[in-house]
């Protein structure tokens, strides 16, 4: 029967060490593709969800009609909207403890601030992950590497002899770790790469939005941007 190569012979081949190698570097890969696949989902749902702000800006009275953002619970942009509300009603809401130390635009700002935070924390959850992947499987990897070539040169040594088919194949498996350690590094690095790239648009787009809202309540009107008809200073 022809003997078995690859994966399968550095299972059969290896020792304890060199199994719990394998299964942690499995394990490793099973945890970058499922924060990939979650954040990846995520990211897509925000971005539907951001669609929605021009309409919401475009009703009557915008401040009213949060909906028109979603009812989604973890909707980012439907929180700070109502977030932003329930500032400028705690802030009327208490206006001999509050309004005496600080003005809304104040409490508004610190508010919506923390909203912000909020959702920043949630997007970089998981990225830690990714991250000790990323900087750590390669070094697993080259770990398994050294400790099979180590065993195959105890191997030789035990049958006293070196013949290139004796050396070829225990260390061509061994050379397998490094591979995979690869392997399992480099999907997690470019997956954390995009996934931040992708947390700095929704950051910015909620900063925008936090921006828009703080001077809704404090002037009762958004303030225009260039390009979408707001008015210069001759």
């Amino acid at each position: 029967m022809e003997a078995s190569t690859g994966l399968v012979a550095v299972w059969q081949q290896g020792d304890a060490v060199t199994r719990a190698i394998l299964l942690l570097l499995l394990l490793m890969s099973l945890s970058t593709w499922l924060v990939l696949l979650h954040k990846t989902m995520q990211l897509l749902r925000i971005r539907q969800w951001a669609a929605r702000v021009d309409a919401f800006w475009n009703a009557a009275d915008p401040g009213s009609d949060p909906a028109t953002l979603g009812t989604e619970p973890d909707n980012p942009f439907r929180r700070l909207a109502d977030q932003a509300a329930w500032a400028v009603r705690h802030h009327g809401a208490t206006a001999s403890q509050l309004q005496d130390r600080l003005n809304l635009s104040d409490w508004l700002q610190r508010s919506l601030r923390a909203g912000v935070d909020d959702t920043t924390t949630r997007l970089q959850a998981g990225l830690a992950v990714l991250a000790s992947v990323g900087s750590t499987a390669p070094f697993v990897g080259l770990f398994g590497t050294v400790w099979g070539i180590y065993h195959a040169l105890v191997g030789i040594g035990a049958a006293g002899q070196a013949t290139i088919d004796q050396v070829a194949g225990p260390i061509g498996e061994a050379l397998i770790m490094t591979a995979l350690g690869l392997a399992v590094a480099i999907p997690a690095v470019l997956g954390y790469n995009a996934l931040v790239r992708g947390n700095k648009a929704v950051i910015a787009r909620l900063n925008r939005l936090a921006y828009d809202l703080h001077a809704y309540w404090v002037t009762g009107a958004r303030v225009p941007r260039a390009g979408n008809g707001a008015t210069r200073d001759a």
